[in-house]
């Protein structure tokens, strides 16, 4: 039976599992590398510490799964999008810090880009709003502010690159001289603000309005692909298959066997990231959501619908750090527990603003609600909830823009993510969407996506049909709540974020 190696790289850890060909995790290994916060509003991750833990997890998982690298078939990376770094193609280190999915930092380039009028060109073409959350003004921002960068990328001299290209740069030789690849895939350039989805290509107007020089960029390949062969020197001197690069929500659409327009999925990580495909044809949404390329096996492009919750699974690591009202987020769903609902308090945890479908940058976090009975408990209940309204947002929003499209409504929701493990917040999930909320029975369906995707690439899975065959239920949350009931709830959190935006 062949073995599969994903390297699944997040916002928080890096994690590298084993699968097997049946999609059965072998051995996983993961490490928490450190999150630096220079000022208010900006997150920045060192990108060498991201490459030696992703190296340390990927070699710990092999000697976990008792195999060597030479009887590995394929590895498939997935990884947190947007994050942006540059680095120096001579010796590989970079040029600073990554500067994360969550930084703030291009705002202002953004404003300024909505004051000039450029909003509906960007939307053409990308499919994306003009939010800071994307890889462009984050680009800028590095060519602008660290010094002499700009020269050495109009010299040819720097790569540019989300973390997958990062990646796989390092684990081809990790040097222009060593033969190192700079290359992504579809799914990644799409979140760029730089990529046609149109074309399939990097769009010269948008290079020219946010001055990146071409020479920077990696060459795009579908998600499913033999894009290069690890160095030798990694692995003990095995060479192994790169096979497979996706951005870790497109990833986790695809591990969930999501292949056809109107199947969804919702993930519950740092933040929530709900995708709905839509086959080979493009939704823009009149509703606050993206267009993105999907992850394909081929070139054939697919397209996805998406909406993007900034603060997820955040939130309680927020009651754990920030509050102290737990001390390991394992907690947080008995504590909820202690108190039959959230008294009225709504959490809206506005701590990087707000995404999808408001996109209003400059929100600040809020409780409401509070009375001289609230608890603790009740705080921990609101911010629980707080995770399903705003993925619940997502879904009227989405289930708009394809009624007024003709396409197909999404019927279930299929979930995966660190937080879908807690059965509090999936029935409340359930009960405020109205349709079932599934769960697999193999819930890292991000990996799970790489896997089957450098699978596909290497002539271990024969097509589509053989991988949704393996996709399993583990628990299926049904409705229980009366619709007036759950639509009072959602007029409650809409009242409650048009405060916090008000102010």
């Amino acid at each position: 039976m062949a073995h599969i190696l994903a390297l699944d790289q997040g916002t928080s850890s890096s994690r590298s599992i084993v699968f097997n060909e049946a999609g059965e995790m072998l051995a996983i290994a993961q490490q928490e590398f450190h999150q630096h916060f220079p000022r208010p509003g900006w997150v920045e991750h060192d990108a060498m510490e991201i490459w030696r833990s992703q190296l340390t997890t990927a070699r710990e998982a092999l000697a976990k799964a008792g195999i060597t690298a030479g009887q590995v078939h394929a590895i498939g990376i997935t990884n947190q999008r947007e994050t942006t770094l540059v680095w120096h193609r001579d010796t590989g280190e970079p040029v600073g810090h990554a500067i994360v999915w969550q930084d703030r930092r291009g705002e202002a380039l953004c404003q300024q880009l909505r004051d000039q009028g450029h909003e509906a060109l960007i939307r053409e073409r990308t499919g994306l709003v003009v939010d800071a959350y994307f890889s462009a003004t984050k680009l800028a921002w590095i060519l602008a502010n660290v010094p002499g960068a700009r020269d050495l990328a109009q010299q040819g001299r720097l790569a540019f690159g989300t973390i997958d290209s990062w990646l796989l740069w390092q684990l081809t030789g990790g040097t222009a001289a060593q033969g190192a690849l700079h290359a992504t895939d579809a799914s990644n350039a799409s979140r760029t603000m730089l990529f046609n989805i149109g074309t399939q290509t990097w769009d010269d107007d948008l290079l020219a309005l946010f001055d990146i020089p071409r020479s920077l960029l990696p060459e795009v390949h579908p998600s499913s692909h033999v894009f290069a062969h690890t160095h030798a020197s990694l692995f003990g001197g095995a060479s192994v298959p790169i096979a497979a690069m996706a951005g870790d929500q497109q990833s986790a659409l695809f591990g969930q066997a999501c292949f056809t327009p109107g199947l969804a999925k919702n993930t519950y990580g740092t933040g929530c990231f709900l995708l709905t495909h839509t086959g080979g044809r493009r939704f823009d949404s009149h509703n606050g959501l993206i267009s993105t390329m999907a992850a394909t096996p081929s070139a054939q492009a697919a397209y996805a619908q998406e909406g993007s919750v900034f603060i997820g699974g955040a939130v309680v690591q927020w009651l754990r750090d920030g509050l102290q009202a737990i001390e390991g987020s394992h907690q947080v769903e008995q504590l909820a527990l202690d108190v039959p609902d959230a008294g009225g308090v709504v959490f809206v945890p506005a701590f990087t603003g707000l995404g999808a479908p408001y996109w209003k940058p400059h929100a600040k976090g809020a409780i409401l609600g509070l009375s001289r009975g609230t608890t603790v408990a009740h705080i921990a209940r609101a911010a629980l909830e707080s995770i399903a309204f705003q993925s619940a947002a997502l879904l009227q929003a989405m289930a708009a823009d394809i009624r007024a499209g003709g396409g197909t409504e999404v019927s279930e929701l299929r979930v995966d993510g660190g937080a879908c493990r807690n059965d509090l917040l999936m029935q409340f999930q359930a009960d405020l969407l109205g349709i079932p909320v599934v769960r697999p029975q193999v819930t890292e369906t991000t990996a799970l996506g790489a896997a089957y995707l450098a699978g596909l690439a290497t002539g271990v899975y024969a097509g589509l049909d053989e991988l949704a065959a393996q996709w399993r239920v583990e628990r299926r949350f049904m409705p229980t709540m009366a619709r007036p009931q759950a639509e009072a709830l959602m007029q409650q959190w809409q009242h409650a974020v048009s405060k916090v935006v008000a102010d």
